[in-house]
């Protein structure tokens, strides 16, 4: 089966390229020859995946699957959320935005944190939506230099290193959207 990834991010990529194998084969935006920006506008995961999935569908008429994914943290009310890419501006630089979460926690000693990935698949033109959470505890300093994002500072319950600190196999042990995606594995492989 061929699906779109409506995604222009690599890492997002290689993390499901990894765990499906070659059960289904994957085509990233730019294989597919799309080269936009899809907008995230909404409040919440679970419309700005759907914003992304029925846009790249509208234009390709393919089967196709988008994912939005949050940091949410406990102790900022659940910030950043839906604006985990631009917490710290439009220019959305990943350093910036763990510098912000570490501001805003400094002194903090409720960091318990999560990971939350929404994935919208848009399959015969119909959609679905999967949940994969990683609950985890914010760090106070980076540590790592794997993985992306706020990796460097997530360490996920039962683990004793960050998410930057693991190879892919350990990450997706843990992973929010590994989690999301073995639903996602698990409802292709049914129909």
């Amino acid at each position: 089966m061929k699906l779109v990834f409506a995604t222009n991010n690599e890492n997002k990529v290689k993390e499901i390229r990894s765990m499906l194998g070659d059960a289904f084969e994957i085509i990233t935006l730019r294989e597919a020859g799309i080269d936009i920006d899809i907008p995230e506008p909404h409040p919440t995961l679970e419309e700005n995946a759907r914003e992304k999935s029925m846009t790249i569908h509208n234009m390709t008429h393919q089967n196709c699957f988008a994912e939005d994914t949050g940091l949410e943290i406990h102790a900022l009310n659940g910030e950043p959320g839906v604006r985990s890419a631009r917490y710290a501006g439009e220019q959305k630089s990943p350093e910036d935005n763990i510098d912000k979460v570490l501001s805003e926690l400094n002194g903090n000693t409720h960091r318990q944190a999560q990971f939350r990935t929404v994935i919208s698949l848009i399959l015969d033109d119909k959609e679905y939506q999967f949940e994969g959470i990683c609950p985890g505890t914010i760090l106070t300093e980076r540590r790592g230099g794997k993985g992306f994002g706020y990796d460097p500072i997530f360490v996920p319950d039962d683990a004793d290193v960050s998410f930057a600190e693991m190879d892919m196999a350990g990450k997706n042990k843990f992973s929010h959207r590994a989690k999301a995606f073995q639903q996602l594995i698990a409802f292709l492989k049914a129909h």
